[in-house]
């Protein structure tokens, strides 16, 4: 796919993978419209940010048409980039910070993909990808909240990519590992260090993934760093 002038919405764009992908993407020309709840500290005249907060469907809804209005109805690509987690044992886990999860990271997710769909559809082309974690892929202790949010992600996505495959339209999962940015900051316990993934580096396959061929498929992208821990 040539992203110049291809018209991308992203969730969560302010900061992290979602900040770097922005960038790279509108440095290849594309027309980028974020949606989020924390204005982007950076400005280029084709980024457009509608705040919004993507458990509400109603505010989805809203900055949909506000963006699809001025595209001529016309959208390329979506990012479900926005996530967030908490972490604890099950039983201490607060049920706010439970529900605010689930309502982000697949209820968020389910929101957008919906509201997309029947353009992508109309057009027939499109590309779908979305932020799952490892943690969608493996589970681990004092994660179990998060962990059942990204394999939803997980099961949501491998089952519409068999429902629009044949609409032209690609869905791709990504699953980084740790990754360098302020995701942690729920986690006292784990501190972002350099032997984590780069967000620009996680940012930079992303789109080297838009830009395969019409019928080249990334349906799933694991990406894991070399040595999490560091130096033995």
């Amino acid at each position: 796919m040539e992203l110049k002038d291809k018209k991308v919405i992203i969730t969560g764009i302010s900061k992290g993978i979602g900040k770097e992908l922005t960038l790279a993407l509108l440095a290849k020309g594309a027309h980028v419209a974020g949606l989020g709840q924390n204005q982007p500290d950076y400005f280029h005249p084709n980024l457009l940010f509608i705040k919004t907060d993507i458990r509400h469907n109603d505010q989805v809804e809203n900055a949909f048409k506000e963006v699809l209005s001025g595209w001529n109805n016309e959208l390329h690509i979506l990012i479900n980039n926005a996530g967030l987690g908490y972490f604890g044992k099950l039983e201490d886990l607060p049920l706010e910070q439970y529900h605010e999860m689930m309502e982000v990271n697949v209820n968020g997710v389910f929101y957008a993909c919906r509201l997309a769909l029947p353009v992508m559809k109309k057009a027939q082309y499109g590309h779908i990808i979305t932020l799952s974690s490892v943690a969608g892929l493996e589970a681990y202790p004092e994660v179990s909240g998060y962990c059942a949010t990204k394999f939803a992600v997980k099961a949501m996505m491998e089952s519409l990519y068999q429902e629009v495959r044949y609409d032209k339209i690609k869905v791709t999962c990504v699953y980084p590992g740790s990754v360098k940015t302020d995701f942690f900051r729920n986690s006292p316990g784990i501190k972002p260090h350099d032997f984590m993934l780069m967000p620009e580096d996680v940012a930079t396959a992303m789109v080297q993934i838009l830009e395969t061929p019409d019928n080249y498929h990334v349906v799933n992208y694991e990406v894991r760093p070399l040595r999490p821990k560091g130096e033995k």
